[in-house]
């Protein structure tokens, strides 16, 4: 799985790029067949959730996106994880359950 990481608007720390590709690599126990996936953090104008972090994951025939936002960066990363992870269960479960 290739793995990229932005941060927009502001320069993230080392610490919480190796949170976030971290979080979305436990994804392949789900599904092993992920091809790319795309981390994007930037801030947001909401302010009881401001840190946003879209998560796009590209398997075979279709792409995957969760976007989720909390108050701070790794608890939206959890919160898309979570999301990717029921998004990737539900697919596997139609592509081979034919």
């Amino acid at each position: 799985m290739n793995t990229s990481f932005t941060a927009r608007h502001f320069n993230a720390s080392d610490r919480l790029q190796a949170y976030c590709v971290d979080a979305a690599t436990k994804l392949e126990k789900f599904y092993d067949g992920i091809i790319d996936c795309d981390i994007i953090v930037s801030p947001h104008p909401d302010h009881d959730d401001p840190q946003q972090v879209e998560l796009t994951v590209k398997v075979a025939k279709t792409t995957l996106n969760a976007t989720e936002n909390a108050a701070t960066y790794e608890q939206a990363m959890l919160k898309a994880v979570d999301n990717m992870k029921r998004q990737l269960i539900k697919y596997k479960e139609k592509r081979f359950d034919k």
